[in-house]
């Protein structure tokens, strides 16, 4: 249950990244459209929870913690998205790039935060 919850909120929040960059350009939620937009990030992030899981393996993996599980599941899901957004001809802009980068980081890093604030 202690990895669980970390990478349900995780999950949700990259969903809601997307949402909230569909609706930013009035693409609408549909369920095609929105698993476009979502598959390249929901596999970084995926990629990124499996490296973060054998670099904290040595130790107590902790899901919550801002580094290094937080700040590799976030570059993971950034750049592997990225990566395959550009592959599966989805394109990429530079502007694009920084906005994924700031949101992401404020959403799978800034719960982490407030979760080491708090406890």
């Amino acid at each position: 249950m202690k990895r669980l919850v970390p990478f349900i909120l995780d999950v949700v929040l990259v969903i809601v990244f997307c949402v909230i960059g569909r609706r930013s350009h009035h693409e609408g939620i549909v369920s095609a459209g929105l698993f476009r937009t979502l598959w390249p990030f929901g596999i970084g992030l995926l990629l990124g929870w499996a490296l973060a899981a054998l670099l904290g393996a040595r130790d107590r993996f902790d899901a919550r913690t801002l580094w290094t599980a937080g700040v590799t599941v976030w570059l993971s899901t950034l750049i592997i998205g990225m990566v395959l957004r550009v592959i599966s001809g989805q394109g990429i802009a530079f502007s694009f790039v920084l906005v994924a980068a700031s949101v992401l980081a404020l959403f799978l890093l800034g719960w982490r935060a407030a979760w080491k604030a708090i406890g």
